[in-house]
């Protein structure tokens, strides 16, 4: 009875620690991540796979990918590789995306139940941004300086004009002229920034006044041409009744 105990126990029963790996790894879209399950020397010939897990009520292992030694194995996005001397199996996940989010499984096959771990893979909506490398300096941005313009008057003998000189840069960072402005320029901006404001109200308060001049105009027309036909009828009765008359009287 014991034997065949024991013998249940080597094929059913999981060995302790057999399969190492992290339980969770997390990216951002677009970005790929690899991850690294080890296993016990006993392990070395057995054939090494990675599939996503799946069911609802009963877990079971979907999209299987079985490694080669020594040799890459690519599938779509995914790819796995066996390195019996390092005791190790690589997986590499490219161009994520939200669906590629959950549970996956290492594994190796073997008789009776096969050995595995699970790994949890997050993915995070977004790009992550370029990061600069630790102990690497970016060179600063220059500061650009902001120089008034200082018109200098100089009176010619002949055209006796008055001309503006600009002062000559000295420093190598850029330097950012302000434009001037007069009075008047200031007073047109505002007068242009001001107009909309109010006549937008006037058009306001005018719009119900041409609707109530559009009714009166419509009704006035519909009156007059109402007349009109009133006019025309009476005209022609009248026409009818003299015709009439004098056929009367010639008989």
């Amino acid at each position: 009875m014991r034997p065949l105990v024991l013998l249940w126990g080597c094929l059913v029963l999981p060995g302790y620690e057999a399969l190492k790996g992290p339980k969770e790894i997390s990216g951002f879209e677009g970005d790929t991540v690899s991850l690294r399950c080890t296993y016990v020397e006993k392990m070395k010939e057995h054939r090494k796979y990675w599939c996503r897990q799946g069911g609802i009520l009963v877990s079971r292992c979907g999209d299987i990918v079985y490694a080669n030694q020594d040799q890459e194995v690519t599938r779509g996005r995914m790819s796995i590789r066996d390195s019996p001397q390092e005791l190790s199996m690589t997986v590499i996940m490219r161009d994520l995306t939200l669906k590629d989010s959950g549970k996956y499984w290492c594994g190796i096959d073997r008789l009776g139940r096969d050995e595995s771990f699970e790994v949890t893979l997050i993915v995070f909506p977004g790009k992550r941004d370029n990061a600069v490398p630790a102990g690497t300096c970016c060179p600063s941005s220059p500061t650009p300086s902001f120089q008034p313009l200082t018109p200098t008057r100089s009176l010619q003998p002949k055209a006796k004009a008055w001309q503006t000189q600009l002062p000559e840069p000295r420093s190598s960072r850029p330097v950012v002229w302000l434009p001037l402005t007069t009075p008047q320029d200031s007073r047109a901006v505002a007068s242009s920034v001001s107009k909309p404001s109010v006549s937008i109200p006037m058009v306001r308060m005018m719009a119900p006044v041409l609707i109530l001049l559009s009714l009166l105009l419509a009704a006035g027309l519909i009156a007059f041409g109402s007349h009109m036909l009133r006019w025309r009828k009476k005209a022609w009765l009248a026409t009818e009744t003299q015709k009439n008359e004098k056929v009367y009287l010639e008989t």
